[in-house]
């Protein structure tokens, strides 16, 4: 394949295929299965999770800061402010203390993505900060978006909710349409630094999920 993306091939949709195996390897996880099944231990997985709400929060900020219109600022700056800050914040609250969970020490992989978020975020690229953004909710919505279960708890049942949906398909989509319109004027240099990232994010989404599953 390719390491250049064709003329009729949206960018997004060249860099998920050039981060295979591990996309897959993410949206077909068995963690993900057992999520929806209502058997995974969130516990340690939702106590790593949390502790990327501040570096994900402020990488939201980087885009808000980094965009080049109006309309993308407001996209997600109305995304931050609705679903991170209220809604996916008021979750980890509820979920945690339903669990027993506690602050725990962060894992391996959990310092290496919060590293690579704030990386980016200090670079101030935005098609950089757009490729994490675009990883860590695609491969959500890929994942969520299976209808191979029947959580019943709501601890299992709000997380597959909260990276599903026609709200959250929007927001997807809006992060590939924001790739897929900036893509085409980088230079070869550009394409790169994405991919890079890209795939980096990916590899981290699918240890994350490994870490979880033990």
């Amino acid at each position: 394949m390719s390491e250049e993306p064709g003329l009729e091939t949206p960018f997004s949709a060249w860099l998920r295929s050039r981060s295979e195996p591990d996309w897959t390897a993410v949206v077909m996880h068995p963690f993900a299965a057992a999520i929806h099944s209502g058997t995974a231990d969130m516990r340690r997985y939702l106590e790593q999770d949390f502790q990327f709400v501040d570096a994900f929060t402020a990488l939201l900020g980087a885009a808000v800061a980094a965009a080049d219109t109006f309309e993308a600022r407001v996209a997600v700056g109305r995304f931050l402010g609705q679903t991170v800050a209220d809604t996916e914040h008021s979750y980890f609250h509820r979920a945690l203390a339903a669990l027993g969970g506690e602050q725990a020490p962060p894992e391996p992989v959990t310092v290496e993505f919060r590293a690579l978020m704030d990386e980016v975020r200090l670079s101030q690229d935005y098609p950089l900060i757009l490729a994490v953004l675009c990883v860590a909710e695609w491969t959500y919505l890929g994942w969520a978006s299976r209808t191979i279960g029947s959580a019943e708890s709501f601890v299992h049942r709000e997380w597959i909710d909260l990276h599903s949906g026609p709200e959250f398909e929007a927001w997807v989509g809006f992060l590939r349409g924001e790739l897929d319109r900036l893509g085409p004027g980088l230079d070869e240099n550009g394409r790169a630094r994405v991919l890079d990232v890209f795939r980096r994010a990916t590899t981290l989404e699918r240890r994350f999920f490994d870490m979880a599953l033990g």
